[in-house]
């Protein structure tokens, strides 16, 4: 096992924030690959911490599904559960429709303009193949939208279930990507133009198509799911 500093740490986190986002990086990236053991010991050495915020990530890892701790026997990363995955993803879809309809009779022409900011800035990391850059900019552009609708709250729940999809949107990224993208680009067109019908349609067929992801997975890497509970 090899952990490294995420880049995206901040010097004003705390000791167990910096281990939690390091880790959560790497569950998410599958550096650390579903199955895999994970150690206190080298984990603290490798960041340069000590034993509790460790712990502390660990546990806060574990609440979110990540990693199963169990006495005496090793932590490990968890597999990828597809009950999990559909749950998230119904929560998810029933959350945003309601805020991108509240969005689309709220928006500002300088909502509007940060919006399309965040359009531009995912077409530059889909240009230059940052893969993690596009992950961080998919997740902004939806939270913008929550909070143009004046429920930021709803982004809070929405990023604590959506952890069980991470994964597999990473896996996507390679080739589902531009896809990705150009959903956005349909929503922003029917925000524009206040649709609110369309739009809803846009977005439940964008958050639908991690079940085509998840097909794909099951049929082609087996090893990362768990068999168990679906």
């Amino acid at each position: 096992m090899s952990v490294h500093n995420s880049p995206t740490l901040t010097p004003a986190a705390t000791a167990t924030d910096q281990v939690f986002q390091a880790l959560y990086s790497q569950i998410v990236s599958l550096e650390l690959a579903p199955g895999a053991k994970v150690s206190e010991a080298e984990v603290a050495r490798s960041l340069g911490v000590s034993r509790q915020p460790v712990r502390d990530a660990f546990y806060r890892l574990s609440e979110l599904g990540f990693m199963l701790i169990r006495p005496q026997r090793a932590t490990t990363v968890t597999y990828i559960s597809p009950q999990a995955l559909h749950d998230a993803r119904f929560i998810r879809c029933a959350l945003e429709v309601e805020c991108l309809r509240a969005a689309i009779a709220r928006a500002t022409d300088d909502d509007i303009a940060r919006l399309d900011n965040h359009l531009a800035g995912q077409q530059a990391a889909l240009d230059s193949g940052d893969k993690i850059a596009f992950h961080h900019l998919d997740d902004s552009f939806h939270e913008l939208i929550c909070n143009i609708a004046g429920h930021p709250k709803a982004w809070v729940i929405i990023h604590d279930q959506k952890v069980h999809l991470d994964r597999l949107r990473y896996l996507s990224l390679t080739v589902g990507a531009q896809t990705a993208l150009d959903d956005h680009v349909a929503i922003m067109n029917c925000i524009r133009s206040g649709d609110a019908d369309r739009a809803e349609t846009e977005l439940r067929a964008h958050l639908a198509r991690i079940l085509d992801v998840l097909d794909k997975v099951i049929a082609t890497h087996p090893e990362l799911i768990e068999t168990s509970g679906f």
